[in-house]
């Protein structure tokens, strides 16, 4: 991830910003174009050097004042630039006007997309902006789609992939899939959920030097986790420190023929620093999940009596990894949480819990977008349609913590902002991950962070601890275990 601002805002927050830029200090939407202009022109010549035919697509808002600025910017500098305009001119605003009468004034055409697009360098999205909430319809379509159909062609993207929605990150009917997005004087959080990383590829930011105060003159509606920001309980630890001191995490898991969850969720709860991490499953797994990794304790637990000596000893649980859906798992869940133990809740004990609903400040909620739908009681294509709104459904209907996870994983404790990670890939679409991260955050729950700082801290772990594997050894084929040797190390790098 490149060095972006970690806060992010809504499309009307924006629109707020640059109000506040134009009319308190008295920077001209004009000028704000000419700055776009600069800072993409920069891109262009920093991602594709070699390049020297440009082929920029405007429409008819700011926009595409900043695409025709572009334009007359890079004819300046020696390109050769192809510019079309999509929309009725009738529509332009003032300023966009300007710059485009600007751009015809060199001696420069701007021609009307029509079906097809000449072959090129470089493409410039400069269409549609962050403004948009209805589905792309007519030639905004055809010209998007003319866009992605030359799949060969860099596409550098101003603001925002046009037809991408800048709160959700849904595709409002299709979107442009950009090689890179310059987002400009703040980012969008549509860029980073839902379908965002789809289209947004490499996010890159310009401020357009507006004076970094007004940015205190806003609450974000979601900020970036990051190791540097939220990982303070990571730091190096005291010389005279002990196993005591370092907790004892509990994993409650592992019914009949699933023992492999409860495993995977162990370890990375000792990867990332518990002092000692037990296992609670069925007697018939105790005897052989510690054979690979004989510093885990496991026991057999075959009800909640045999269940609450261990509970007794433990700093915190996770709770679910394999548990299964029979009454074996039922009251091994009830017993952990009639102990008021810091817990996450996962996999099967999230299924549970949707069945019979409960509420409480102490626990760690870890769903996938599945297991949300479950919880709020709809489909899962609506929680992936508004996955703010579901995040913070789940946080006020349950308690504690809210984690959804998915592209652009989201934390929630009840007030704003929001949390949102950038990290992790589509290799970690595999068995066994979300086991990891219940493993991890209960790891650091065990080691007394907060259920907020374990919350933010596990999810960021567990992300780049997934593209660390996905960089030696690719996407396909990750493995959920191929992520625990990195923890250790990623859990040290404060150091």
């Amino acid at each position: 991830m490149l060095n972006l601002p970690h806060d992010l805002y809504t499309a009307e927050q924006i629109r707020e910003l640059d109000r506040i830029v134009t009319e308190k200090h008295n920077i001209s939407t004009a000028k704000l174009m000419a700055r776009a202009g600069e800072a993409a022109l920069s891109s262009i010549k920093s991602y594709w050097p070699q390049a020297e035919r440009i082929l920029i697509i405007c429409g008819v808002g700011n926009n595409g004042g900043d695409g025709y600025e572009l334009a007359r910017q890079a004819q300046d500098s020696g390109y050769r630039v192809v510019t079309y305009k999509v929309g009725d001119d009738k529509n332009l605003s003032q300023e966009t006007a300007a710059a485009r009468d600007a751009l015809l004034a060199t001696g420069s055409k701007v021609h009307q997309f029509v079906d097809s697009l000449p072959s090129t360098d470089v493409i410039i999205d400069a269409m549609m902006g962050s403004g948009l909430n209805r589905n792309v319809v007519g030639e905004y379509k055809d010209a998007i789609d003319a866009i992605n159909e030359n799949k060969r062609t860099p596409v550098l993207s101003l603001d925002i992939p046009s037809g991408l929605h800048a709160d959700t990150g849904s595709a409002m009917g299709t979107a442009v899939k950009a090689t890179i997005c310059l987002s400009f004087m703040g980012l969008n959080k549509g860029l980073f959920m839902g379908e965002g990383p789809n289209y947004s590829g490499t996010v890159c930011f310009d401020s357009l030097q507006i004076p970094s105060a007004i940015y205190k003159e806003f609450t974000p509606i979601a900020r970036r986790v990051s190791l540097e920001n939220d990982a303070a309980g990571l730091a190096p630890r005291e010389r005279t420190g002990h196993k005591g001191l370092y907790g004892h995490l509990l994993i409650i898991g592992g019914d009949h023929g699933m023992p492999g969850a409860a495993r995977v969720a162990a370890e990375a709860g000792a990867r990332v620093g518990a002092g000692l991490t037990s296992i609670a499953t069925r007697a018939a797994h105790g005897p052989i999940l510690n054979l690979t990794r004989p510093e885990l304790m496991c026991y057999g637990v075959e009800n909640p009596a045999d269940l609450a000596p261990l509970v007794e000893r433990a700093n915190a649980l996770t709770v679910g990894p394999g548990l299964g859906q029979c009454d074996w798992g039922e009251a091994l869940f009830q017993k952990a949480i009639d102990s008021n133990l810091p817990m996450v809740v996962d996999a099967d004990a999230l299924n549970m819990l949707s069945k019979k609903p409960q509420h409480h400040d102490n626990w760690i909620l870890t769903p996938h977008p599945g297991e949300a739908a479950r919880l709020l009681d709809c489909s899962s294509e609506e929680i992936q349609t508004d996955r703010f709104s579901a995040v913070q459904e789940l946080q006020r209907r349950y308690g504690g913590i809210a984690v959804l996870k998915g592209s652009g994983t989201l934390i929630h404790n009840g007030e704003a902002p929001t949390r949102l990670s950038t990290w992790g890939n589509p290799g970690m679409g595999s068995g066994g991950m979300g086991d990891v991260l219940a493993g991890v955050i209960g790891g650091l729950l065990a080691q007394r962070f907060t259920l907020m700082e374990a919350a933010c801290v596990g999810v960021t772990l567990h992300g780049m601890a997934g593209d660390k594997a996905a960089e030696q050894d690719g996407e396909r084929g990750m493995l959920a275990m191929d992520l625990v040797p990195h923890l250790r190390h990623l859990a040290n790098l404060i150091y």
